[in-house]
């Protein structure tokens, strides 16, 4: 029997090649503009957020010192449609990286942290790393006093880059999906009489730089989302597509 096909998801991709300041933040062609004084936003209300600084490290610049890493975040947002439905703008040839150190020199960490020459600290072009090509908009944050050993410190850097990010989202979300430069689709599929098959995935849930966040507001996204901890680390099912969608958010 035909397999049924139900909700339908469409990835419509926009490439990057060039990252500039701007008076206003706008995606133009294959150029990415961000608002001059983008790296200062409302943050005072954050208990260990102290300063916040942001730079563009292009693909010959990565033989430099980066504080530990804490994350590297895709940009994407939803455009119509729920998680894993409907249809979601991406950005390609940029990514966005999140470090982290405390007023002390502490550096982010769980189980060793990963500051030191980036290029020598990750391995590009694999699955949730920067490719050889993509630039990098260096996101990096200065936390209070023992900031970097607690969960609400590295929530706070998650939630502040997270801040930044929804800034491009905006934009990307009002761009014409026929403009894009690639496009997927991928569909949730019944198959009457086949195998059921579930792949079981085991994320991290311990806190601070060891957590998971799930079904966030925005793909790969951090507002709106639940940890995996509050969720008592229980077991939650989601589609293939909402996996391909961005449901997940490893927060490490």
């Amino acid at each position: 029997m035909k397999s049924l096909k139900r909700r339908k998801l469409q990835i419509k991709a926009f490439h990057i090649e060039r990252v500039v300041s701007s008076e206003t933040t706008s995606i133009s062609g294959n150029t990415l503009s961000l608002r001059a004084g983008m790296n200062n936003p409302e943050i005072s209300q954050l208990k260990y957020v102290k300063e916040l600084r942001i730079e563009l490290i292009k693909p010959n610049e990565r033989d430099k010192f980066v504080n530990s890493i804490v994350d590297f975040i895709p940009i994407s947002t939803k455009v119509l449609g729920q998680m894993g439905e409907g249809i979601t703008h991406t950005l390609t040839g940029v990514v966005v990286m999140l470090t982290g150190i405390d007023e002390d020199g502490v550096q982010a960490a769980e189980f060793g942290s990963s500051e030191g020459i980036l290029s020598e600290q990750v391995v590009f072009g694999r699955a949730g790393t920067p490719r050889a090509n993509d630039l990098i908009i260096h996101v990096d944050i200065t936390l209070a006093l023992g900031g970097t050993k607690v969960r609400e410190g590295i929530d706070q850097c998650h939630e502040t880059c997270d801040y930044l990010v929804q800034q491009i989202r905006d934009v990307l979300k009002k761009l014409n999906g026929r403009n894009c430069t690639d496009k997927c689709e991928f569909f949730d599929k019944i198959r009457p009489g086949g195998k059921k098959v579930v792949i079981l995935k085991q994320v991290a849930g311990q806190g601070a730089m060891y957590d998971t966040r799930l079904f966030s507001k925005e793909p790969s996204g951090f507002s709106g989302g639940k940890s995996i901890i509050d969720l008592g680390n229980m077991p939650i099912l989601i589609t293939p597509n909402e996996y391909r969608d961005g449901a997940i958010r490893a927060m490490h």
